[in-house]
């Protein structure tokens, strides 16, 4: 939102105009500069004049030839607009007068002869003092309210508000109290401890009652409408401060009217409608949802076709305007138009969203609308409106006002114990200061004991809790005056699960992974890609309310849409080979265990490779990413955190069959890995195989049992392989693990180093082959002892149906 700081000081005396000072003031406040710019005059050399007398040019039907006073003396000009006639106050640009300074080819006015007439100077346009953007006629500077008689020879520069600095901020969605001039100057004017001056509302009454009537029918929809009436309207440009000050805050004037309702737009922060009257069919409105099948002409000339969720202002002929968005055609005020009904409305913030962005019809409105616009400010904003459309348009306001106020919405109180305000910010500020904060922010609040009772004001939509009351406190105390309570140690006042997590993403790095991070919005579609069953939680996702586009309509349940998506991506723009991760919180439609009004919120590591894996090692060895690679991750993982997983081979509908393997903590499944099916590849756009990988997070960083360093043992160690057949769907893992058991604690090392089928095997059988490597710390190991340790190996094997082979 861009802030002109000149229309700033209607509503408090700022201290000092410095963009940089401001720009770190707004920000410890929470809203971000952006930029700003300076705006100063293009032109120099341009008087104030008086068109004494017009005549037509000897040779040219198109122009015409002008005696102009300049107070210097008259002098001829030949102009070619006509929307002016003698006796009228312009712009004149002086011989040797310098246009478009602010540009890199400023021009000098000349004398020069046109169609044979000499002309000295010219007779200046908005577009081309760079005042506006209307080439069509020259600025009737009497008109415009900027100059008479009295001030021909005078600069034109020093009568117009021109030079300015605008600060463009970029307000949180949170803070629609904010999308407004006078939103940002009570947060500077709490900053400084400054008054606010409030807008001028002194308007005169005339003429009869307002005959308008309005209907709600839904009050969710709106909960608030209001309208006036301004009859005897002259449409007509609006004065030229006006102009001004909307086109430094970025909008293009258009007429008085129109000019006005966006004026208080950006002045109060509550958008205003205007209807031509006398298009309303007996000025009745209806405020509604839409019925199925029903179109709407927009101000733009597009027809839009509703639907149900959109939100209407209908008379008896049907839709009129899509509420926060856009007027309609029908009732647009134009240069016939001399009686208005003004309109200050409160809107159902997500459906404006819906419609808007369904639309893709964003409008300033629907901005704030969005954002939320308290609903007590719209009576105010009709006043202002009213009255400034009477002063600018001749206009005269009728008596009384149409207000529908079917949710009346009253300050809420909050109750904040002083404990929890020095629980989240410490012994500062005290209960007296903090009271005295909020007082400055426009709350109410009660010193009580040990406690504030906090009244919020109903543009502060944003504050329903203590903490959103203690946080108020916080910034307009100011951040920086907080001690530095962070403590120092040598994982930096991490805690153990923050260091673990550090640790595996460096893992994770030093394996060749690149860390991503994705959204948390995912497609249904998506999720429905990976072929999960419909009786697994993760196969639909929470629903967001109001998605910003259908696309990331719903909370991801897993990180691999994401992580595949990226991988796509990054493949598209031609780079073969990727290896990614990512840590995040994935959003399950099951109750958190700590707060049951949330889905459950696990922290999960995944990954996922493409293309050739390990170039660039010592040997510059590298291969296709296949399932090797997933477990790889797994074996690297387990080996850094100190805890046992384990692989049983599963059939996965995401992955391909024969190449996937749940991950078990014991008997407990905490991911999985293999190659992705190739269905699911291609349908995320991916022709090769990709190797994937998924664990819960909190097994890997969970606090284990404190490790201590042994020596190395000085005794010899004893190797020996067993080759064992057994039933084709017995997971090796499996087997490893009874091995692993049963082996005790001289054990050293256990490695499959073969997997054999067919030959003399039967059919469904197939041979492991382990090498074993066992050590003692206070002897060498005897062939009696290791002939015990095999035979319980083997015995235990035998549980599983594995049988020593040649034994």
């Amino acid at each position: 939102m861009k802030v002109p700081l000149s229309w700033l000081a209607d509503f408090v005396d700022l201290p000092t105009q410095d963009p940089d000072e401001l720009d770190e003031i707004l920000g410890s406040l929470g809203h971000e500069v952006e930029g700003w710019e300076e705006i100063r005059p293009t032109f120099e050399g341009v008087v104030v004049a008086s068109v004494e007398t017009i005549a037509p040019h000897p040779d040219a039907d198109k122009v015409r030839l002008c005696r102009v006073n300049t107070g210097a003396g008259e002098i001829d000009v030949v102009c070619g607009a006509w929307n002016f006639e003698e006796g009228a106050i312009v712009a004149y640009a002086t011989v040797g007068a310098k246009l478009g300074m602010d540009g890199d080819e400023p021009y000098e006015i000349s004398r020069r002869k046109i169609r044979g007439v000499e002309s000295n100077g010219m007779i200046c346009s908005a577009a081309e003092l760079k005042l506006g953007d209307d080439h069509q006629g020259i600025m009737v500077l009497d008109q415009l309210g900027v100059a008479g008689p009295e001030d021909i020879g005078k600069d034109v520069a020093t009568l117009l508000p021109i030079s300015d600095t605008v600060l463009d901020i970029s307000i949180t969605p949170n803070r629609g109290d904010c999308m407004s001039i006078l939103g940002i100057a009570r947060e500077l004017g709490a900053y400084w401890k400054l008054p606010i001056r409030q807008p001028d509302l002194d308007m005169t009454v005339t003429g009869p009652p307002i005959e308008a009537s309005i209907d709600i029918l839904d009050a969710e929809a709106c909960p608030r409408f209001v309208a006036r009436q301004v009859d005897s309207v002259v449409i007509g440009p609006s004065p030229l401060w006006m102009q001004l000050r909307l086109l430094a805050a970025g909008q293009r004037p258009i007429s008085n009217v129109v000019d006005v309702s966006n004026y208080v737009m950006f002045e109060l922060g509550h958008p205003i409608h205007t209807f031509d009257a006398a298009t309303i069919q007996d000025l009745s409105l209806t405020i509604r949802r839409a019925e199925a099948g029903e179109a709407l002409t927009t101000l733009d000339g597009v027809e839009r076709k509703l639907e149900a969720s959109d939100i209407i202002v209908a008379d008896g002929t049907g839709a009129i305007a899509l509420a926060g968005v856009m007027g309609g055609l029908s009732t647009e005020v134009t240069d016939d138009t001399s009686s208005i009904l003004v309109e200050a409305a409160n809107w159902h913030p997500p459906s404006i969203m819906h419609t808007s962005r369904r639309l893709n019809l964003t409008s300033e409105a629907s901005k704030r609308f969005e954002r939320g616009v308290d609903r007590n400010l719209s009576d105010i904003a009709t006043q202002r409106t009213a009255k400034l459309i009477a002063e600018t348009g001749c206009g005269a306001i009728r008596t009384g006002v149409v207000d529908a106020y079917p949710a009346r919405l009253e300050p809420w109180h909050i109750d904040v114990a002083a404990r929890d305000i020095r629980r989240l910010l410490g012994e500062e500020p005290s209960l007296a200061e903090s009271a005295d904060l909020l007082d400055r922010l426009g709350f109410d609040p009660v010193v009580g004991e040990g406690s504030l009772d906090v009244s919020v004001p109903t543009r502060r939509s944003d504050v329903t809790r203590p903490a959103d009351v203690i946080e108020e406190i916080a910034r307009l105390y100011g951040y920086d005056r907080f001690e530095d309570r962070v403590s120092r140690g040598p994982t930096g006042g991490l805690t153990h699960e923050q260091a673990a997590t550090r640790r595996l993403r460096s893992a994770m790095v030093g394996a060749g992974y690149t860390e991503a991070q994705t959204l948390s919005f995912v497609g249904q579609a998506e999720l429905d890609l990976l072929r999960m069953p419909s009786d697994d939680p993760r196969a639909t996702g929470t629903r967001v309310l109001n998605p910003l586009r259908d696309e990331e309509a719903t909370l991801r349940t897993t990180l691999l849409p994401g992580l595949l998506r990226a991988v796509a991506y990054n493949v598209g723009h031609g780079l073969g080979d990727v290896a990614l991760f990512e840590t995040g919180k994935v959003f399950l439609p099951t109750p958190d265990p700590g707060d049951s009004r949330i889905p459950a919120q696990p922290d999960y590591l995944a990954w996922a490779a493409y293309g050739r894996q390990g170039a660039g090692g010592y040997h510059g060895v590298s291969r296709e990413a296949d399932f090797f690679t997933a477990s790889g991750v797994v074996e690297m993982l387990a080996s850094l955190t100190g805890i046992s997983l384990t692989l049983v081979e599963a059939a996965l509908p995401s992955l391909h069959p024969g190449r996937a393997a749940r991950v078990m903590q014991g008997e407990i499944m905490v991911g999985f890995v293999g190659e992705l099916h190739p269905a699911v590849a291609r349908d995320f756009g991916l022709k090769e195989r990709v190797a994937i990988g998924e664990l819960e997070l909190e097994p890997l960083v969970r606090p284990s049992e404190p490790w201590s360093l042994r020596d190395i043992s000085p005794f010899p160690p004893v190797r020996f392989d067993l080759a064992f057949e057994a039933p084709e769907e017995l997971p090796a893992g499996r087997l490893e693990s009874v091995i692993r058991s049963s082996a005790g604690d001289m054990l050293e090392t256990l490695n499959l180093f073969d997997v054999f089928r067919g030959g003399t095997l039967g059919e469904g059988r197939k041979s492991l082959a382990y090498r074993l490597t066992f050590r003692a710390h206070d002897r060498t190991l005897t062939d009696e002892e290791m002939g015990v340790v095999r035979q319980r190996i083997v015995v235990a094997a035998a549980q599983l149906d594995a049988r020593l082979r040649g034994g």
